[in-house]
């Protein structure tokens, strides 16, 4: 299996390297089409500002190019946000992958934006083993996914969000599955397994 992660303006592409080390997994960093059109799997990475990222994307014509991938792809944080069809940091347009908005937390006393540090993941189903329900993961955000048709894990931060998504050959996560211990590695291994 050959995994190719989308390099661009993205920060957490080292992290995201060391992950697939201790897996032990055979992947590429790259901007060039043909070998993420070749790779078994897709990692579309993202730690940054939407509206700064899609127009990198969209100058590279690496929007078009996840829009048509047909093998298996997975969004982290937000690689997530930007497969959505519309995010309200600096009222973006996205990708579309996932007909759904990207929505900002509203700070509240005992909530504080951004979202940063260990939660639990419920309700875990579709492509996620229902033993990670309960397991701590790593995040660090200030925009979520509301709970939608695609939800295949949630949150609790004041609100239930989304904290996994599927549809057809696209996964995504909102939390660092890179940084999230074993917990990530099982994510990790959940989406290798995926078929379609």
């Amino acid at each position: 299996m050959k995994v190719a992660v989308i390099k661009y303006n993205a920060g957490n592409i080292q992290s995201v390297r060391y992950a697939l080390e201790r897996l032990g997994v055979d992947f590429v960093v790259t901007d060039a089409p043909e070998e993420i059109q070749r790779a078994d799997k897709v990692i579309f990475p993202g730690v940054g500002e939407a509206s700064t990222t899609m127009n990198y994307l969209r100058a590279r014509q690496l929007d078009t190019l996840i829009r048509d991938l047909k093998q298996p792809v997975l969004g982290i944080c937000l690689g997530m946000q930007l497969m959505c069809a519309h995010s309200e940091e600096n009222d973006t347009p996205c990708l579309g992958i996932f007909d759904q908005p990207v929505r900002k937390f509203v700070a509240a006393s005992t909530q504080k934006v951004p979202h940063m540090g260990w939660n639990d993941l419920i309700g875990c189903t579709d492509w996620l083993p229902a033993s990670l329900n309960g397991k701590f993961v790593y995040f660090v955000h200030s925009f979520y996914v509301p709970l939608a048709p695609y939800t295949s894990a949630q949150c609790d931060y004041g609100i239930r969000f989304s904290a996994a998504l599927h549809r057809d050959n696209f996964y995504a996560v909102q939390f660092h599955p890179e940084k999230s211990a074993d917990a990530g590695e099982l994510v990790l291994q959940s989406f290798f397994q995926a078929t379609s």
